[in-house]
């Protein structure tokens, strides 16, 4: 008896778009497996995960989520969805239930980037102003990108999406990871995440772990194939 192949589905992090997957989404296609990268609105963790159990929740048969960073804790969450049957970390937060971005990063040594966000202001539905943050340009290459082309980091650092400051804050509703099967990858050599943090939620998830040495938070665009063979794996023990 054979099953469908689960449809990816790819969810970038702050301070990118779902253009970041590019060269995986190549990969994947070329594996034959259907993928599909929305948006991330990148407003707050209820609210973009509740996005991304929408975006599966709508999708025939079996799903695969995979998030990059930021979009590691929104798979977290949304991951409950029935029909999710696995989940990838990409140098990702994997948060437990209860838990914030803020409260995982906070036990261990803070990256570069901590000290390289921008600070903005955007207008709320209730005729407030909410913080929202960016790499400071000049730090992009460094701190994101680090093993990526300069003529990329530099269209990358100014085509980034602004993360919701108050992100960082929110605690996780549920951890999917807890009944469903995980794998991660660990960009060694990460400056936005410290690779300590994803170590760390990749082994008490119970993730099948790859890491990459000299990878940086870019790993996506860096690594393509690495991250698509990852990811593989998944669509096939899934399958």
């Amino acid at each position: 008896m054979s099953h469908p192949t689960p449809t990816v589905v790819l969810v970038h992090g702050a301070f990118a778009d779902a253009a970041s997957w590019s060269g995986v989404i190549k990969e994947l296609r070329g594996y034959g497996i259907p993928v599909i990268a929305p948006p991330n609105p990148l407003r707050g963790l209820a609210t973009d995960a509740a996005y991304v159990a929408s975006v599966a929740a709508q999708i025939d048969g079996p799903v695969v989520l995979v998030g990059h960073s930021y979009g590691g804790a929104l798979i977290t969450v949304a991951g409950t969805t029935d029909n999710v049957v696995g989940l990838v970390y990409v140098a990702a937060y994997v948060l437990e239930e209860g838990e914030s971005l803020g409260e995982l990063q906070g036990r261990f040594p803070a990256s570069p980037l901590v000290s390289n966000l921008k600070q903005w202001t955007y207008p709320t539905a209730g005729g407030d102003t909410a913080v929202e943050v960016t790499i400071a340009e000049d730090a992009f290459p460094s701190v994101f990108a680090a093993d990526v082309p300069e003529d990329v980091t530099e269209v990358l650092a100014v085509a980034q999406r602004p993360l919701a400051a108050a992100a960082f804050e929110e605690t996780a509703s549920a951890a999917a990871w807890q009944d469903k099967p995980s794998w991660a990858l660990v960009a060694g050599a990460d400056n936005a995440i410290n690779p300590e943090v994803e170590r760390f939620g990749a082994k008490r998830a119970g993730a099948t772990v790859v890491e990459i040495d000299g990878a940086s938070h870019a790993v996506a665009v860096s690594q393509p194939k690495q991250v698509a063979e990852l990811i593989r794996d998944a669509v096939r023990a899934t399958s």
